[in-house]
């Protein structure tokens, strides 16, 4: 191993955890990817509307199921504890912002997207703004919120896969890496075979084995500590005066203003986010869109209603073990330890090794299912936004499958790079990606939707600012980690006022007044699309796989009018 990745590897193995090898959570862990494998080559695609939209196939329930596992990524499983834990009240921004971002869903866009009835988000861009231009900017948005997204779900796999498989370092890489690299392995290996067909069903088992996991956690760990009994969601109040003030006293590790700036950035963020959004292209009508984003959120609740509990048991078990210290102070709880409280909190409360194996798999569950959503979108914007709509109009559907393919892997090898040495904890770096979407997509999308003279023009300039104020918070506190000794931002008072995990509360107004300023300088829209935006809101039903368009334009029946 060399001087450099003893260095990383000891920055990221967490403080107390049994980095070992242990043969049944092994076994269990082995056996759960193997069957992600199985059922992605049982739904391997045949054609492009498997690929990317699971044939518009998928019910209620499933879909439900799979919006669930595709939203609890490594950052609901491991980040969000992570962050309560550090930051005591600040990390509440994570469940408020998350939970309140899919009521903002599933009132203005669900059904409407479904009704839009496109294949990726940047479709929709493309087709509403009748812009080449717009379809491009969308895909190059999704592919970086894919890429940033999924480094933090990379990283959550690695320190969980520490536990199970103890330090496998070869090569020069650490065991950390070596984790990286073995999970991404099998997780490109399975969506490059399934495509979103494959992908959705495993989202369903692997939401199953999450919350299943989670919630067992959560229950045994307060049982057998004895601090809660049958409503640990509840119970662990009791426990708050034992936890230290950082955990309870509002705004002790964080301004006011940040809370409020990374909260509506996690709003915005989850109704920009492109793998999100697609979930309402599988499903056959605006029906199903609407109640299956219902049954998600509740799936949803499941996991963040217990967040808070699980977080204070694990914080107080750190505290008692003598092995590592307090979690504040000096030098108090690591980002990497907090990163996987979860399964710590259980090896804590001398659980068997099995159980934890069990929390530790629900964390790698996770993980997959949001960088399979991820890496989905993001090679569908390659495949069917850039290659089939702006270079290739008459590829083939074996042209267009295997250029996704090709995104996949390229997805993965940047991912992978990438969390060799991430930039910042699990949260933090998922955070970056809901500022992205927040800034460049969710104005294109509400607008777009709820507004029939947005054009061309509002579009092109409201998703170039968007970038523009998303990107300068970017270079100012992330490119110090990488160049500098301290790490500290350039411009500290811009990180102050504009942070980058919540830099859409400055953007997210800025973009909207810029696109509707332009748009309303300009010339409006062709009629045919103010019609399509009509139908997307008209009180008549659509009939099952029909879209706006189909009605507008091919359908003989009378468009909606305002």
């Amino acid at each position: 191993m060399t001087g450099t990745a003893t260095v990383l590897q000891s920055e990221l193995l967490p403080q107390g955890m049994d980095v070992s090898f242990k043969l049944a959570p092994a076994i269990l862990v082995l056996g759960m990817l193997g069957t992600f494998l199985l059922i992605g080559f049982v739904f391997r695609v045949a054609d492009t509307e498997d690929m990317w939209v699971a044939g518009r196939s998928i019910g209620n329930i499933e879909n439900g199921m799979a919006i669930g596992a595709n939203w609890m990524s490594a950052a609901s499983y491991l980040g969000m504890a992570a962050l309560i834990a550090l930051s005591g009240f600040y990390g509440l921004a994570f469940v408020v912002g998350w939970t309140t971002g899919y009521f903002i869903l599933l009132i203005f866009m669900a059904a409407q997207m479904r009704r839009f009835g496109k294949y990726t988000a940047p479709d929709f861009v493309g087709d509403r703004f009748n812009s080449d231009s717009a379809r491009a900017i969308a895909a190059i948005t999704t592919f970086l919120i894919a890429f940033v997204y999924a480094i933090g779900q990379a990283r959550g796999m690695a320190l969980v896969g520490l536990y199970i498989f103890g330090d496998l370092g070869f090569a020069g890489f650490s065991g950390y890496q070596a984790m990286v690299i073995f999970m991404m392995t099998i997780t490109v290996g399975y969506l490059t075979l399934s495509g979103m067909l494959g992908a959705t069903k495993n989202m369903a088992v692997q939401y199953v084995i999450l919350i299943s996991a989670f919630l067992a956690g959560m229950y045994v760990v307060g049982w057998t500590q004895g601090y809660s009994t049958v409503l640990p969601q509840i119970e662990y109040g009791m426990l708050l005066s034992e936890l230290g003030n950082e955990f309870t006293e509002p705004f002790a590790n964080s301004s006011p203003y940040l809370w409020i700036a990374t909260c509506f950035s996690l709003v915005v963020g989850t109704c920009g986010l492109p793998h999100v959004l697609v979930r309402f292209y599988t499903v056959e009508n605006e029906r199903t869109a609407r109640w299956s984003t219902v049954t998600g959120l509740f799936f949803i609740c499941l996991l963040y209603l217990g967040a808070p509990a699980y977080t204070a048991f694990g914080t107080r078990l750190y505290d008692l073990n003598s092995a590592t210290g307090t979690t504040y102070g000096d030098p108090g709880m690591s980002g990497s330890t907090a990163d996987v409280l979860v399964v710590i909190a259980a090896q804590f409360a001398n659980l068997p090794q099995w159980f934890v194996g069990l929390v530790a798999a629900g964390g790698i569950a996770a993980a997959i299912a949001t960088t399979a959503g991820l890496f989905i979108t993001g090679s569908s914007a390659v495949s069917h936004d850039i290659y089939t709509n702006l270079i290739n109009e008459d590829a083939t559907q074996r042209q267009q499958i295997l250029v996704g393919r090709l995104g996949i892997i390229a997805l993965g090898v940047l991912t992978t790079l990438a969390a060799l040495d991430p930039a910042a904890p699990i949260a933090a770096l998922v955070s970056y990606a809901f500022s992205l979407a927040g800034a460049v997509l969710f104005p294109m999308f509400f607008l777009g939707l709820w507004w029939e003279n947005t054009n061309r023009e509002g579009a092109l300039a409201g998703m170039l600012t968007g970038l523009t104020i998303w990107v300068i918070p970017m270079i100012n506190e992330v490119v110090p980690t990488y160049t500098t000794s301290t790490g500290d931002p350039f411009v500290p008072v811009l990180a102050q006022w504009v942070p980058a995990i919540g830099s859409a509360l400055v953007a997210v107004p800025i973009v909207f007044a810029v696109t509707i300023g332009v748009s309303a300088m300009t010339d409006e829209p062709p009629i045919e699309t103010k019609r399509v935006v009509r139908q997307c809101h008209s009180p008549e039903p659509m009939g099952q796989q029909q879209a706006a368009e189909d009605v507008v334009t091919d359908g003989g029946e009378t468009p909606a009018d305002d």
